[in-house]
């Protein structure tokens, strides 16, 4: 069996060696082998496969979801547990030393917002109908949609502590929703990225602790209402 919760991009383990090897399998070609870590080529396969099996647009954004893992399961002989992306808030917690500070240089820009948001609403079991603009507009204002100039907030409150791997100082706020690293790993969603640099990750974090800090309810459609900063319709506000 393979959990879902485990085959997500930046994730190292068994189960990613597992699908590698159904992957090449199904004739796709990873350059590296059945490595067992999820990166870009494993994310640039799975999008392949998902285009061969129907999936089309920001549907096939090479992050697995319960669908096609399925289907390529049945194909490779292996039964998929869905049940690792419900929504518990500390689920996945980390110590602030897991915390990583690699930058995947992820998409930007308010389509690829629009991804990673639908991708962070399945992982949570959050509505996309509202979870997705929500987010968006959280990047929108925060890193405006990961721009590379606003990933680290140098000038805040927040910007102090010891250096951190990526030069910065620890405690600054990261990635397109600006996560301080105790609270990204805090409300770190298991099987993500352990770094907020990582959009998907960054933004499974933003939407555990608004669930916990705003007490947003389970499907997120008070999340706009609760949460001023994620609410296109009135000024931005930190939250």
């Amino acid at each position: 069996m393979v959990a879902l919760s485990n085959v997500r991009f930046g994730a190292t383990n068994e189960d990613v060696r597992t699908v590698q090897k159904a992957l090449i399998a199904q004739g796709h070609n990873i350059p590296d082998g059945p490595t067992g870590h999820f990166g870009e080529q494993t994310k640039a396969v799975y999008r392949a496969e998902q285009l061969a099996q129907g999936f089309t647009g920001a549907d096939a954004d090479g992050i697995p979801g319960c669908a096609s893992l399925t289907t390529l399961g049945r194909h490779a002989g292996f039964t998929v547990d869905c049940t690792g992306v419900e929504p518990v808030a500390r689920g996945g917690r980390l110590s602030l030393s897991q915390v990583t500070y690699s930058d995947p240089h992820d998409g930007v820009g308010p389509d690829a917002m629009r991804r990673y948001a639908r991708t962070a609403c399945e992982l949570t079991a959050l509505d996309p109908q509202y979870g997705v603009p929500a987010l968006v507009t959280i990047a929108q204002r925060e890193s405006a949609c990961n721009h590379p100039r606003y990933r680290v907030n140098l000038t805040d409150i927040n910007a102090r502590g010891p250096t951190a791997p990526d030069g910065h100082p620890r405690n600054c706020s990261r990635g397109a929703t600006q996560c301080i690293p105790s609270t990204f790993a805090a409300y770190h969603q298991a099987g993500t990225a352990t770094t907020p640099y990582d959009v998907v990750a960054d933004m499974c974090a933003t939407v555990n602790y608004v669930r916990d800090r705003y007490h947003v309810n389970h499907s997120g459609s008070d999340f706009a209402a609760r949460v001023q900063q994620a609410d296109p319709h009135r000024p931005a506000h930190p939250y």
